[in-house]
């Protein structure tokens, strides 16, 4: 069960502790990692049959689904799922179409303009996680904006379910999205093949999409190792709530275990201002917990999560701003008082009424997220995720004559004579 720990008691050293997650002190995950990259550069689509044997428990006499499987796989799923998924992609697809932006011309000297210009990525590649939960719906969040964006080949990895093809969701969400081909490969290998192309993959310019560490891990080593970029290191999945005397320990306890049955490497992070709530929410997590079909999982995510009792939301705050965490639900009636604090979270959920499960499906916020920390440094999935933005500048006569002599000047005293002169050849007519 979870540890309560008096914040005011928390040494510097303690609190880094606590927020340090994801570590591989004995490089176990890369060693393995490396050896799978290594196995698919050498050996391409017969290393993905082997994994897929190996891993998956499955022998696989094709690497992918075309639309017409597609369409009979999908044709299982029913008009309420439709429906359901039908309002996540039109609210994400809301949301995200507001971010395709264009930037206005500033005229930096008169006769100098300069602009930038959004282009699409060519090439991406979705990785679509199939381990203990199938996620259809970090299919929408990342083919959505692709397709927003408009990047001409859209990859699509998901390792292959027992009876060797995708769950009905995700073949539905293909068909939404035009996507007429998913490659049924998972984990490390697959993120591999993205990223050094394979004979049936082809080599993308970005990999997207969370997973598990392997996964995690993949992708890190790949964006060092090739020209490929990644979104984030998106790792297991994690929540931080908030609570004052203002949040219903029923609501946190469903939030906390909400995160907690993604997989046993997710934590769930309750710092609260008081240790009555902190008891509230254990007892409300024991029993919301016994009647989880995933309960198993859950439990081992709860016992690697905490809980942290403030004495105000401004140190609860302090303690979330260094934990950076994936998810951020403020649990509380004051939420507007401290949103002014947020430095560091991927997503925020704020108030007793906004469960972080709206937006993980149809709020239309993206879920694929920094987590493990990044959130300090990397913001979510978006359609500024998927583009490029190219500076232009265009000099008129005028502008040359402006700008010319300070260019020849900062030139000069950097030494650099042929920049000097590319000005003065055009100065001097």
């Amino acid at each position: 069960m979870m540890i309560v720990y008096n914040y005011s008691e928390l040494s510097k050293q303690d609190i880094q502790k606590l927020v340090q997650r994801n570590v591989d002190p004995a490089n176990e995950i890369r060693a393995v990692v490396e050896e799978v990259i290594a196995n698919v550069q050498q050996h391409g689509d017969r290393a993905l049959f082997d994994f897929a044997d190996r891993f998956d428990k499955v022998k696989l006499d094709k690497l992918y689904l075309d639309k017409t499987e597609l369409e009979e796989i999908a044709a299982a799923v029913s008009p309420a799922q439709k429906a359901a998924l039908e309002t996540a992609y039109k609210n994400i697809y809301t949301f995200h179409q507001t971010q395709l932006k264009a930037e206005d011309k500033v005229e930096t000297m008169p006769g100098v303009t300069c602009w930038r210009e959004l282009r699409a990525i060519e090439k991406v590649g979705l990785y679509i996680p199939g381990g203990t939960a199938v996620l259809p719906s970090t299919f929408l969040m990342l083919g959505i904006p692709a397709k927003i964006a408009g990047c001409q080949e859209i990859i699509v990895c998901s390792p292959p379910q027992k009876n060797g093809k995708v769950n009905a969701f995700i073949a539905q969400v293909a068909l939404m999205l035009g996507i007429d081909r998913i490659f049924l490969s998972g984990g490390a290998q697959a993120i591999a093949a993205m990223a050094y192309g394979t004979e049936s993959i082809v080599k993308v310019d970005k990999i997207f999409g969370p997973g598990n560490q392997f996964v995690t891990k993949a992708k890190t080593i790949v964006q060092s190792t090739t020209a490929t970029a990644i979104d984030m290191p998106a790792g297991p999945s994690e929540v931080l709530v908030i609570a004052d005397e203002t949040a219903h320990p029923k609501y946190i306890a469903a939030d906390l275990l909400a995160q907690a049955e993604h997989g046993i490497d997710s934590q769930s992070v309750l710092v609260c201002t008081s240790n009555e709530i902190a008891n509230k929410a254990i007892q409300e997590v024991e029993r919301q917990l016994a009647v989880l079909p995933r309960a198993e999982i859950a439990q081992q995510a709860i016992d690697n999560s905490y809980i942290v009792v403030v004495d105000h939301l401004g140190e609860a705050m302090n303690f979330s701003n260094q934990y950076a965490p994936e998810h951020l639900i403020l649990a509380t009636d004051k939420w507007q008082e401290i949103t002014g604090s947020i430095i560091n979270a991927g997503s925020v959920f704020l108030g007793n009424l906004t469960p972080e499960s709206a937006g993980d499906y149809a709020s239309g916020t993206n879920h694929t997220l920094p987590t493990s920390s990044y959130a300090r440094a990397y913001s979510g999935v978006s359609v500024d995720s998927f583009v490029k933005k190219i500076t232009f500048q265009h000099i008129t006569e005028d502008g040359l004559k402006n700008i010319g002599p300070a260019v020849q000047t900062l030139a000069e005293l950097e030494g650099l004579h042929a920049h000097a002169n590319a000005v003065a050849v055009r100065s001097n007519g």
